[in-house]
């Protein structure tokens, strides 16, 4: 049995590459839902900050975003397969790069819960006279805390298009923007413009609290593993340079100008207003609607403007709670699969989610919420954790010297470097709960760690059948003849009579028969795992059963079977794709089982391997 087992493996884990189908269009769409969001909240909180003498703190907070923006660009050329900063810290060192990864942890966590509450501050926005939207603005955290588990409980089952709703309302934002600004710029004036009052280290202070508008760029880094190759570049030696370029620099721009644009619209607004504005600061886009559409158009308009701008504008802050929770699963994952947290992390459910970081994905947000009094007490929690782990990511590229990097490319990362690390530093000093919160995410992740350590990853060992296995039953279903196969692919989701069908299928065809077992990993993971080796079926309890189950039942009635084992984040695509690398004459797959709401979240993967199966391969469903 043994010597059958190594002659007929065929492991198609080896030949699976993650797919190359981002392109620059979708790549900066998804940095602008994190991204561009950020001047929902920035000029608002530059306001309380320093009132009408805040237009050089936001000057300066586009400056430091337009110069991350130019290093991420260079980042992403040389890190074709993930960015991030926990692989680029990797070369420096693990330990290094564990800081990096729980920096970018507390990262989406404020993310997460700050994207809900601003989100819904502008989609509730103005509504004291309806009484439920009233209570929800009275009841925020509330609120917050339930978007979080709602979303928490859709990834259980593992959305396969997470990033969809940002992509499909970055246009429409982009458009509200352009238009606001189009509507404002006839009032833009210099009068109402104050000098600072505060010394320069006050005004150093305030540009610092007003840092939050970074992290879109660690998101961007990090889908370079799948953004669409270079012209002339291969898997072999991939080159995103083209892609990645074109989505940061277009979203920098926007970021940088429209956030300029808006922050000097709200200083042009009359000093009579001053109460307004800072009293509705955590949604100030829909409050300059309000204002210039009037002024453009009239209350009517402007009464319209402002409710279109802060349901958009809400919507997608509310897309980017899913897409922080989304990266911090994945974050957690890789993690596990390096062995820098526990194997447990690493157990994925039925629907190929690992369900540990589900839950700490979405309990880390909801308890930053319930711990917060405010918005504000939120965003002084946000920057630290990002500015760590792009500082620790331009850190270690300026000493990698593997990395070829140009003596101006280097010069501009430890200059950018350096300010990130001034900025991280008066951080630590001014904001006592930010620097309490990353310690405890610091000591949290470092004691997980020496636990995971401790305990060596065990490797699952298994019989030639493992015990409690057993073949499928033998009661045969009648076969259909048709015309010639050769070859028979059936995929496999467990011990169901499918397989007995696939069987005496092949047997009264003569037919070689393939069986494919698809370990379903619906993981964003932020780059490859360093220390693991790919996935083999015979470590794969599920699919070690089924593979020596129809191993012995295939030798049993002179069927040739041939174990196909896959991960992969998309059953279908894998089950199209197998079809036609194997040249298959036909498909057996079992009528779909999934409960409506499974089905609703995650697909019908029948459905989608009928839609797009060749006309050349048969597809047979058995139910």
């Amino acid at each position: 049995m043994a010597q059958l087992v190594e002659d007929t493996i065929l492991d198609a884990s080896a030949g699976v590459h993650r797919p190359r189908n981002l392109d620059w269009k979708r790549a900066a769409a998804l940095l602008y839902g994190d991204w561009g969001t950020s001047k929902a909240y920035v000029i608002g909180l530059a306001f309380v900050a320093a009132g009408f003498s805040s237009l050089p703190i936001i000057l300066a907070v586009c400056a430091l975003t337009g110069l991350v923006g130019i290093n991420y660009a260079v980042i992403c050329r040389y890190f074709p397969d993930g960015g991030g900063v926990y692989s680029a810290a990797r070369s420096q060192g693990r330990l290094l790069a564990v800081v990096g990864a729980l920096l970018l942890i507390a990262d989406l966590t404020v993310t997460a819960a700050l994207s809900g509450w601003s989100g819904l501050s502008y989609v509730i926005a103005g509504a004291e006279d309806v009484f439920w939207l009233k209570f929800l603005k009275d009841h925020i955290a509330f609120t917050t805390t339930g978007v979080l588990l709602v979303l928490g409980f859709t990834n259980w089952f593992g959305p396969k298009h997470s990033g969809s709703l940002a992509v499909a309302l970055a246009l429409p934002t982009a458009i509200i923007v352009a238009a606001l600004i189009a509507v404002s710029v006839p009032y833009l004036t210099t009068r109402f413009l104050e000098a600072r009052h505060e010394s320069l280290s006050m005004l150093w202070v305030q540009f610092v609290g007003v840092i939050l508008a970074l992290s879109g760029v660690e998101a961007i880094a990090n889908l370079t593993g799948v953004m669409k190759l270079d012209p002339g570049s291969s898997a072999d030696i991939p080159m995103v340079r083209r892609t990645a370029s074109k989505a940061i620099f277009l979203v920098s721009i926007e970021v940088v100008l429209g956030t300029a644009l808006l922050g000097w619209a709200m200083l042009s607004l009359s000093p009579h207003l001053k109460g307004l504005l800072l009293e509705r600061w955590d949604d100030m886009l829909t409050v300059l609607a309000e204002q210039y559409g009037t002024m453009a158009l009239g209350p009517v308009f402007g009464h319209l403007f402002g409710i279109l701008t802060a349901l958009i504008v809400g919507l997608l802050l509310l897309s980017a709670v899913n897409t922080a929770i989304v990266a911090l699963i994945g974050l957690l994952y890789l993690l596990a699969r390096d062995g820098e947290m526990p194997q447990g992390f690493a157990r994925l459910n039925p629907y190929g989610v690992p369900w540990v970081p589900v839950i700490i994905a979405t309990a880390l947000p909801v308890m930053v919420v319930a711990f917060s009094p405010d918005q504000i007490s939120l965003m002084e929690l946000y920057a630290i954790g990002v500015v760590g782990a792009i500082t620790v990511n331009l850190g270690s590229c300026v000493f990698n010297s593997k990395l070829d990097l140009k003596w101006h490319e280097r010069s501009v990362m430890a200059v950018t470097a350096v300010i990130l690390l001034a900025v991280e530093l008066t951080l630590a000093k001014t904001k006592p709960n930010a620097l309490f919160f990353i310690i405890c995410i610091l000591l949290t992740g470092f004691a997980l760690r020496a636990l995971a350590q401790r305990k060596s990853s065990s490797v699952l060992e298994l019989s030639p059948r493992p015990s409690g296995a057993s073949p499928p039953p033998r009661t045969l279903d009648k076969a259909l003849s048709s015309e010639p196969v050769r070859s028979i692919l059936v995929a496999a989701r467990g011990w169901t009579r499918v397989l007995d069908f696939a069987i005496e299928e092949a047997r009264l065809r003569g037919a070689v028969l393939y069986v494919l077992f698809v370990r379903v990993i619906a993981v964003s993971m932020p780059g490859q795992a360093a220390s693991q080796q790919p996935m083999r079926w015979q470590d794969d309890r599920p699919a070690s059963e089924i593979m020596y189950g129809m191993l012995e039942l295939g030798s049993s009635v002179g069927v040739k079977v041939l174990p196909v084992y896959a991960v992969s984040d998309d059953v279908a695509s894998s089950v199209l794709d197998l079809s036609a690398t194997l040249g298959v004459d036909m498909l057996i797959v079992g009528a779909p089982q999934r409960s409506s709401l499974a089905a609703l979240l995650r697909g019908d993967v029948v459905t989608e391997v009928a839609k797009h199966l060749p006309e050349t391969i048969q597809l047979l469903i058995h139910g």
